[in-house]
């Protein structure tokens, strides 16, 4: 899409890296980084919306998370609690339906019902899709899509040779979205870590040394700038 001659990536993908080194770079907790990303999480969501970005999809909380300090791990789900709280008021302002992709079962109840609770109050919103992978890894997102599938073949229901790339796709936690046009990942770091693996087949990659609650408008259009310039092709051609 353009934008005032600005080509606008439709699905730009994020992974919000940096928090724990921006919280030692100021002298804070680990807590407090985490808490600067949500705070700017926040204010990016309205400006993805602004610029017209269909659909933002972030890496809120992965598989490999859960193995983090279970200090650390509280004080994310803490910030789970509070941010689902007001991410509702920014949804409603700016018009943003909201969904969650990954395994959300291992969450506790009252996390998956401030989440359900805030997917029904948005999913009339037309303005953007805010996509949150919690939970969420690639590989376990691939494993839990075989077993439907498997399951379904066992069943009688899917005849395996007639499984299609579209087949699996249809499998995926994505399956009701577009592959991302564009994934940002900040913090120096060049790799997935995980995330989007199937979808990311011919997505445009950034990698930005910015941590990311420094990440802001500004570096936000810096990378659809950069994106614009490169010639996109697919499959070769």
């Amino acid at each position: 899409m353009e934008d005032n001659g600005k080509t606008i990536p439709r699905h730009v993908a994020i992974i919000l890296d940096g928090n724990g080194r921006y919280a030692k770079a100021h002298g804070l907790p680990r807590r407090l980084g985490h808490k600067a990303g949500c705070d700017n999480l926040e204010t990016l969501v309205e400006d993805a919306a602004d610029l017209g970005i269909e659909i933002l999809t972030v890496y809120g909380f992965s598989t490999e998370n859960w193995k983090r300090s279970d200090e650390e791990v509280g004080a994310l789900m803490t910030l789970f609690r509070i941010y689902l709280k007001r991410l509702r008021k920014v949804a409603a302002a700016k018009n943003v339906k909201v969904t969650a992709i990954g395994e959300v079962s291992r969450f506790s109840a009252d996390i998956r019902e401030a989440l359900a609770e805030l997917e029904a109050a948005t999913k009339d919103n037309t303005r953007m899709r805010f996509v949150i992978a919690i939970n969420y890894g690639a590989r376990d997102e691939l494993t839990r899509a075989a077993r439907r599938l498997a399951a379904q073949a066992a069943a009688g229901e899917l005849d395996p040779a007639s499984i299609t790339e579209e087949t699996i796709a249809g499998a995926l936690d994505t399956a009701d979205l577009p592959d991302p046009d564009l994934l940002i990942r900040t913090g120096g770091e060049q790799r997935l870590s995980n995330y989007l693996l199937w979808q990311s087949a011919y997505t445009e990659f950034y990698f930005t040394e910015v941590l990311w609650p420094d990440f802001h408008r500004e570096q936000l259009e810096e990378a659809i700038e950069e994106y614009g310039r490169r010639n996109r092709r697919y499959g070769g051609r």
